[in-house]
């Protein structure tokens, strides 16, 4: 019975690689010469640090750019709330996503009901595993759940016959 994952990844050594990227190009811009910009990785929580809001976003917008330029997903980025460390100095925090959350994957389970295609979807764990008789009706259910998911980054993986 052919079947197919879907989930939602990143590449942990490109977000590395982006941060690593990110943090030497902040440090060579003329802009940020003398200042405490950075961004700090831990796991798949980053923080980025600024001397202000105006130079936080700049921070942000390099970080996107080079996350871009590795081909990670901006969609799978989470911001946190802004805030004072000491003085003018703020920072905040962006959490990396993975997986597809469980009332997500209920939702696209339900979709992939209400659609009639004959397939069967089950969730495990942070993936939605999609089986059905035919190659034509899972590649119906891929383009379906492409359709319906904007906001979130979804790969599909182990396609089997």
């Amino acid at each position: 019975m052919p079947s197919f994952d879907a989930v939602s990844q990143v590449d942990r050594q490109e977000v590395k690689n982006a941060v690593e990227q990110a943090n030497k190009e902040v440090g060579n811009r003329f802009d940020f010469k003398g200042s405490d910009a950075r961004v700090e990785q831990a796991g798949l929580v980053l923080t980025a640090y600024a001397d202000d809001a105006f130079k936080l976003g700049q921070v942000l917008d390099v970080l996107r750019n080079r996350l871009t330029r590795r081909n990670v997903d901006l969609r799978c980025l989470e911001l946190g709330a802004v805030e004072k460390i000491s003085g003018d100095k703020v920072k905040q925090a962006v959490t990396v996503r993975t997986g597809i959350p469980v009332e997500k994957g209920k939702q696209l389970h339900k979709l992939l009901k209400e659609a009639k295609l004959k397939v069967a979807a089950s969730i495990q764990g942070d993936a939605l595993r999609v089986s059905g008789a035919k190659k034509d009706d899972l590649q119906a259910a891929i383009q379906l759940l492409r359709r319906s998911v904007p906001e979130l980054p979804v790969q599909f993986i182990n396609f089997r016959d």
